[in-house]
């Protein structure tokens, strides 16, 4: 069984990429049905430097000017993937934090938010104590127009997460900052810290909740903890919802495994080469690495 292509004379995408069918039954993507991309932003649309490549941005111009939408889908906050939508001109209901938040950008209009109990926040503060690595939580906007990052203390892990981002985080004690009058959740938290450890962090948590919490593995050294029902898969469905778009008109591409539920929603699914073996393998599709601009390759090749 293959992924077709209706539309493309005498052209295969196999002449730029590899592809991969997945699914149980055929099906035939028609370029001109589909209505939207939804993007992941590192590791898939970013080049490894954090940057957009000139070719990207070109190709989304021009996919938009034609009247595809582009959909950031990402684990980042909204303040830091402004940049990127912002390059490439594009606007509307998106996905932030892993599903945690939709908003409607470039306004920042939060359109819905999942948030973590206080509890789930105030045991991770416990555990990253006890095992001496790096936790940061963000928290719905108070004093801003965005979220707040907080930390309890400067790392090399939270200089590394500030120059990813360009977000500034607020050092503080992060027990105190729980019981602050109107607290009422995290919309993330995260442990960075050497891969090797997540599995022990994922067992203690798992331990702790169950099912009220949501993990994911977004970046080698991320591990993000959000609230049951997130996923970017989640996120995806209420941004279709508000744009009017059904699943079948949406491609969706990913590396990491918090990409995942975006598949499993999205008609269509595309991962970068350098991308988990495992999202490689439930792609319908494997384009170039996102080093040399791979997605912009695959899009110019399939929109013909």
């Amino acid at each position: 069984m293959r992924v077709t292509f209706q539309g493309l004379k005498g052209h295969t995408v196999v002449d730029t990429c590899v592809f991969r069918y997945t699914k149980t039954m055929q099906k035939t993507l028609t370029p001109s049905e589909i209505k939207a991309l939804a993007i992941d932003l590192d590791g898939t649309l970013l080049r490894p430097d954090n940057t957009l490549g000139n070719k990207t941005i070109q190709c989304l111009k021009k996919l938009m000017q034609r009247g595809i939408q582009v959909i950031i889908c990402t684990g980042r906050a909204i303040e830091s993937s402004s940049r990127y939508y912002n390059a490439i001109g594009a606007g509307g209901p998106m996905v932030f934090f892993n599903g945690a938040e939709v908003a409607d950008v470039p306004d920042g209009k939060v359109l819905y938010s999942n948030l973590m109990d206080i509890e789930i926040v105030d045991y991770g503060i416990d555990l990253a104590r006890s095992m001496d690595v790096h936790y940061q939580v963000f928290f719905p906007p108070q004093d801003g127009p965005w979220e707040a990052l907080l930390i309890e203390k400067q790392r090399p892990e939270s200089e590394m997460y500030q120059r990813h981002t360009g977000i500034t985080p607020v050092v503080t004690d992060m027990k105190k900052a729980l019981a602050a009058p109107g607290m009422q959740g995290g919309i993330k938290a995260m442990f960075i810290t050497d891969s090797a450890l997540h599995n022990e962090i994922r067992q203690k948590m798992t331990d702790r909740f169950g099912s009220r919490i949501y993990m994911a593995h977004s970046y080698p050294t991320f591990l993000e903890i959000m609230n049951a029902g997130v996923s970017k898969g989640e996120g995806l469905k209420t941004v279709l919802d508000c744009r009017g778009l059904k699943p079948e008109e949406v491609m969706a591409f990913g590396d990491e495994e918090n990409d995942l539920p975006m598949f499993s929603v999205a008609g269509f699914s595309a991962a970068p080469s350098g991308a988990k073996d495992t999202v490689r393998q439930a792609a319908d599709f494997v384009f170039g690495s996102n080093a040399e601009d791979g997605i912009a390759v695959f899009l110019e090749d399939v929109f013909k």
